[in-house]
C-alpha cells in the first residue's frame, strides 16, 4: 500500500477561499493524481491555524491573520468526500489540554503534529523568520528539536510531520557546526517513548534544502528506535501528490522498512509497502 495523508486542498497563498477548493471537482483532481501514482489511500490535513477554533490554542498574529474558516464545516466536507479526515495541528506548549479538546471533539482519522515556530518566530516562513537579525544556529536547532520532542511526547498526534523542518532553507540560512545527530537525539528518544509515527515527507525535495524530511541520518535513528513511518507529499496542488515517492521508497527500502502506517478513526495499523506505479515526477 501507498498513502498520502499530509496534503492540502488549498494553496497557502492569499485569496484561496475554501469554497473554491473544498469542492468535489478539486478532490477528483487529487484522486486522479493519486491513482496515477499508485497511491491507494488519500487523506487531507489542512493547517489548523486556518480555522477560527484554532485561536483558542494560540493568538499569534499570523494565526489571527489566517483563521477564517470553520473547522466543523471542513470535517463535514472531508468526510463526505471519501477522503481520510485529518488536520495538521501545530504543537503549542502550554495549550495541550485545549488542543486535546479541540481534536477529540471532531471525527479525525489521524492528526499530523508539527512544529513551525520556535517561540514567536517561524523556521519556514520568511515573514516571521527566526533567522532575521542573524539567529544562532546552535540555539535555533536545539530549541526546534526540543519542541519536536515535546510534540511527540504530548500524545496528541498520530503522525509527526516533516520532523527536521528547521533545515528547509538549506545553506540559505545558518547551519550548526555540530553533527546534526546531536540535535536529533532528544526527538528520537521522545519518538521511541511515545510510539508516534514518523512522517517521511517528500516536500523537502521541492524546497531550497532539496532533500527528504527527515534526513537519512535522522531516519536511521528512527529505525533503530523502532518507530513506524507514514508516507506523505505535503501536496498543496494536485500535481504534487506522490511527488518524489521513488526517492522516499528507495530510502525506506535501503533502511529495511517494509511497512507503512495506515489510520482510521485515530487507530493505526501497519500495511506492507507497495511499489509506486509509473516514473517519478
Amino acid at each position: 500500500m501507498l498513502t498520502d495523508y499530509h496534503l492540502h486542498l488549498r494553496p497557502d497563498e492569499p485569496d484561496t477561499p475554501p469554497e473554491r477548493y473544498f469542492t468535489a471537482e478539486n478532490v477528483a483532481r487529487y484522486r486522479e493524481a493519486a491513482e496515477a501514482a499508485g497511491i491507494e489511500e488519500l487523506g487531507v490535513s489542512e493547517h489548523v491555524y486556518r480555522f477560527n477554533q484554532a485561536l483558542d490554542l494560540w493568538g499569534h498574529p499570523f494565526w489571527q491573520e489566517q483563521a477564517r474558516d470553520d473547522l466543523d464545516a471542513y470535517c463535514e466536507f472531508a468526510a463526505g468526500s471519501g477522503l481520510r479526515v485529518g488536520v495538521e495541528c501545530d504543537f503549542i506548549p502550554g495549550a495541550e489540554d485545549r488542543t486535546a479538546k479541540l481534536l477529540e471533539e471532531r471525527p479525525f482519522d489521524y492528526v499530523v503534529g508539527s512544529v513551525h515556530f520556535v517561540g514567536e518566530r517561524a523556521v519556514d516562513h520568511e515573514d516571521w523568520d527566526v533567522w532575521e537579525g542573524g539567529g544562532d544556529a546552535d540555539e535555533v536547532w536545539r530549541r526546534y528539536f526540543e519542541a519536536l520532542a515535546e510534540c511527540a511526547r504530548s500524545g496528541l498526534f498520530e503522525i509527526l510531520a516533516h520532523p527536521d523542518l528547521v533545515k528547509v532553507w538549506g545553506r540559505g540560512r545558518p547551519l550548526p557546526d555540530r553533527d546534526p545527530r546531536h540535535y536529533y537525539e532528544p526527538a528520537v528518544e521522545a519518538i521511541a517513548a511515545s510510539g508516534i509515527a514518523v512522517e517521511l515527507s517528500t516536500a523537502g525535495l521541492r524546497k531550497p534544502v532539496g532533500e527528504l524530511y527527515p534526513s537519512r541520518a535522522f531516519a536511521e535513528l528512527c529505525v533503530e528506535a523502532g518507530a513506524p513511518f507514514a508516507l506523505s507529499s505535503d501536496a498543496h496542488l494536485p500535481e504534487q501528490v506522490g511527488f518524489g515517492y521513488d526517492r522516499a521508497l528507495d530510502l525506506l527500502g535501503e533502511l529495511g522498512v517494509g511497512e507503512i502506517a495506515v489510520f482510521e478513526r485515530r487507530e493505526r495499523r501497519l500495511e506492507p509497502l507497495s511499489a509506486r506505479v509509473g516514473g517519478d515526477r
